[in-house]
This record gives structure tokens, C-alpha cells and sequence, in this order.
């Protein structure tokens, strides 16, 4: 089962900060608070940026690159 459970709290706002960024990449409208307007397909972008944005910080950082 799925959970919105933030396993940090204090890095909440930054999670939704990174949230917003990778909407705007995408060209997804987010507001503050309940997006259930969304598509699936825009939220799945959403996610997908999300992820891909991770996967590339993470390759740098083993990479020894910033």
C-alpha cells in the first residue's frame, strides 16, 4: 500500500519545493494544496521528473560530480 508519509518531516518543504520545480519543467499547472484536478498523465509526468531528477543526482554524486 502507498503511502504520502514524508519519512523526513523537516525535509517536507523542500519536497515540495523540488515538487513544484519539476512541474514547472514539464509545463504542469500545481497549486499549494489539493491538485485532484490533474490528469493522470500530468501527474505521472510530474512523478516521472521527479524521479529522473533523483537518478541524476544520484549518478553525480557517485560519480564524484556535482
Amino acid at each position: 500500500m502507498a503511502s504520502n508519509k514524508t519519512l523526513v518531516p523537516e525535509a517536507k518543504a523542500a519536497l515540495e519545493q523540488f515538487k513544484m520545480e519539476a512541474a514547472n519543467e514539464v509545463g504542469v499547472n500545481l497549486k499549494q494544496g489539493y491538485n485532484g484536478d490533474l490528469t493522470s498523465r500530468q501527474a505521472g509526468s510530474v512523478g516521472g521528473q521527479m524521479v529522473k531528477k533523483m537518478i541524476e543526482k544520484y549518478e553525480n554524486d557517485i560519480k564524484g560530480t556535482k
